[in-house]
């Protein structure tokens, strides 16, 4: 195996101590002095920076980055790559940077989000690049975001609109990973590992305490981050929720490996009264019969730690995934005849509340926060807040509550996938962070949210309370952009219009009479209805689109034949409509299309080989148009069609003047887009028809409406 090193610079700014991260807490963006405020920002980067680059020296060899933790993860070169890509993949789309440094790097290590139903990982034939390589890589972000920071203007308050807002969510961004890069650390073979005095665990252990519940009265819980908050946010922290609890039970101490014990031990994974349906067939699936970091050795039971193996701490907390939690929740029930669930997550502000939590900004914190003591859990005694102990850090804590937006919720433009995907019912908050949780991790308005297998640093503390768990749910579909959208690729025809979608794919169709129909791209696919159009005629058909909020929609409407919407009337007003494949009379082709996130500027290899390729409404709002003409001719068969519709309306906030192909003079004379086309794509393509002028309609209200016309050119490969 070729050598790799992480590089003198990995903490050339730190000192020697995985707890180092402990002195760079998340920063004050509104006030301060603006020449300390750059260097504190400068430091808060570096420290991140490079913490996150030294936690890879914990991999003992180079092919252990090959290796998959868990089937449903990327390996880890793909977390060493990503967090330098996200930073420049954002700069480029808030227009901070203009040049890419490795497009391939930031194709392949982009979408992060690997547990969505559209994102089916499939690593088995992927080349991926070196470490040393993904090092250098790193080495280059690294220098480039530090430019910025020290030389773009700066002024106070740092907020949504600011140019420093990416470079703050990039930050805050990595220290994520951080963390779940410790635990896919921690699930991969433990030979593949080593340990590392910088990443020390706990070396404390003791009998394991008696839990007792306390009672916690009743209280009203305000909730949400104000968009003028001190401290950055992700968007589903922003927005309102007001809500009375009632009287509750909480226990005394998270749930120790001793007390989970007494379930493993009386047969609780084996029963399937305990579990919830799905929490048994994840049971069945996984064939687990105990927490899956403990280890039996010689008839003595172990704990996997990120590096080692250790004999067990049975005061540590329990470490399990949401359907274990429960499982062992319903076990104590019947054997207490107490109704003991997880808290709610209003019900752990509520606690938090009356312990007397508040933001852990004292140096070491009075909890297992922040990398400031260990670098793995610790006694469920050692840290005490109010009457209870580790209602904030040691490990992170599931709730009952599936993560849903406050009221006046909204998505950040340059991040709008970072939640929404999650607004399904079936992501369970976490909270109150681990012992590596750093950065906004850490504050108590933080939310985070995980599908109930998955497994974090995470484990639970219970609560007894006649009232059962309440949920808000979180109807996505409600929001204006997507409504309109989802009328416009599925709902009536307005003032005699036919549907654009339908119409488009039917013009493109009779374009060829002797087309191949094996594979189509639908680019731009918004909601998907012209996927489901190809989909009638083509083997498979690929849906891509930037925005994965659109995409949703589209997936919605394969995987379950319908979509529901509120489409906006007046004002506050709002209509509820269906709609299904069924009637739109494509059912049967739900299985022949996929959706993916991607650019249209930077594709993934893979998405080529096709028939035709659509792109519809899609050229004037890239950021780099003339790259996606010069390279989607080698994604398309000799033979294969092209067509590009758009209505050409240029815009600087889209696409970056010097960008635009056309709508501009040229040696003094007017110079159209498809002028533009014509000069960029002659030399792959011929145009087939003349152009034609498509229109289209939008509602936005029932008396608001946009009406567009745009035109319509075919392009036919030309043999290579």
């Amino acid at each position: 195996m070729v050598p790799f090193s992480l590089g003198s610079h990995a903490l050339e700014s730190t000192s020697n101590s995985a707890t180092t991260i402990a002195q760079h807490r998340t920063p004050d963006l509104r006030s301060g002095d603006l020449a300390e405020k750059r260097k504190e920002i400068a430091r808060y980067f570096i420290n991140t920076f490079d913490t996150y680059t030294h936690l890879f020296q914990c991999i003992a060899s180079e092919d252990g980055f090959y290796k998959q933790s868990i089937s449903l993860r990327h390996p880890l070169i793909f977390y060493l790559g990503h967090t330098a890509t996200f930073f420049i993949n954002k700069l480029i789309l808030a227009k901070m940077i203009n040049q890419r440094v490795n497009p391939a790097f930031e194709s392949c290590f982009a979408v992060g989000v690997d547990e969505m139903s559209w994102d089916t990982i499939n690593d088995d034939d992927f080349e991926w690049p070196t470490v040393n390589e993904v090092l250098s890589y790193r080495n280059e972000v690294r220098a480039i975001v530090l430019a910025l920071i020290n030389s773009i203007e700066l002024s106070l308050p740092i907020d949504w609109e600011s140019p420093w807002w990416p470079i703050i969510m990039g930050i805050e961004h990595e220290r994520i990973h951080l963390e779940t890069s410790s635990v896919l650390i921690r699930q991969l073979d433990i030979s593949k590992v080593k340990s590392h005095p910088q990443w020390s665990a706990c070396t404390v252990s003791h009998t394991a305490p008696e839990n007792a519940l306390i009672t916690v009265p009743a209280g009203d819980v305000k909730l949400g981050k104000a968009f003028d908050a001190d401290r950055y946010g992700w968007d589903n922290e922003y927005g309102t929720h007001q809500a009375l609890v009632k009287e509750f039970q909480a226990s005394q101490y998270l749930v120790s490996n001793q007390e989970f014990l007494g379930f493993v031990e009386a047969g609780g994974y084996q029963q399937a009264k305990y579990w919830s349906d799905e929490g048994f067939a994840w049971r069945e699936y996984s064939q687990a019969q105990h927490p899956s970091f403990w280890c039996l050795h010689n008839d003595a039971w172990h704990l996997r730690v990120m590096t080692q193996e250790i004999p067990m701490p049975w005061d540590w907390p329990a470490e399990v995934n949401y359907h274990e939690a429960k499982a062992f929740c319903q076990w104590k029930s019947e054997h207490t005849d107490k109704s003991i669930r997880m808290p709610t997550e209003d019900e752990w502000y509520r606690l938090c509340a009356v312990a007397g939590i508040s933001e852990l900004s004292e140096e070491p914190a009075n909890a297992n926060l922040h990398l400031d003591h260990y670098a793995s859990a610790s006694p469920v005694t050692q840290f005490q807040h109010g009457q209870w102990f580790d209602v904030v850090g040691n490990v992170w804590q599931w709730t009952e509550t599936p993560i849903y937006p406050f009221d006046d919720f909204k998505v950040h433009p340059i991040y709008d996938d970072f939640t929404t995907p999650t607004f399904d019912g079936e992501h369970k908050l976490i909270k109150g962070g681990s012992w590596i949780s750093t950065g906004n991790e850490t504050r108590l308005s933080a939310r985070y949210a995980f599908r109930p297998h998955f497994f974090q640093h995470a484990g639970f503390r219970y609560v007894c309370a006649e009232h059962k768990a309440t949920h808000t749910m979180a109807y996505y579909e409600s929001d204006q952009l997507l409504a309109q959208y989802a009328e416009f690729h599925f709902g009536d025809n307005w003032h005699s219009v036919e549907n654009f979608p339908k119409a488009l794919v039917g013009l493109a169709l009779s374009a060829k009479q002797d087309l191949n129909t094996s594979k189509a791209l639908d680019l731009g696919c918004a909601c998907g209805r012209a996927s489901f159009e190809l989909a009638d005629t083509f083997d498979a058909v690929d849906g891509i689109d930037f925005s994965s909020n659109f995409i949703r929609l589209g997936v919605e409407m394969a995987s379950q034949g319908f979509v529901r919407y509120a489409r906006p009337e007046e004002g506050e007003l709002v209509s509820y409509h269906t709609r299904s494949l069924e009637t739109l009379g494509l059912e049967k082709t739900a299985q022949r299309v996929s959706f993916h996130q991607g650019d249209a500027c930077n594709l993934k290899p893979e998405f080529s080989g096709y028939d035709l390729v659509l792109a519809a409404n899609l050229i004037d709002r890239l950021y780099q148009p003339s790259k996606f003409l010069q390279s989607i001719g080698e994604r398309i068969n000799d033979g294969g069609l092209l067509v590009i519709a758009s209505p050409y309306t240029w815009l600087e906030e889209h696409t970056p003047k010097e960008e635009w192909i056309g709508g501009f003079k040229k040696d003094g004379e007017n110079y159209t887009t498809l002028d533009g086309l014509k000069d960029q794509l002659s030399g792959e393509f011929k145009l087939i028809s003349e152009p034609q002028k498509l229109p289209f309609v939008i509602r936005e209200t029932q008396h608001k409406f946009q009406h567009t016309l745009s035109e319509v050119t075919i392009w036919e490969r030309l043999p290579r």
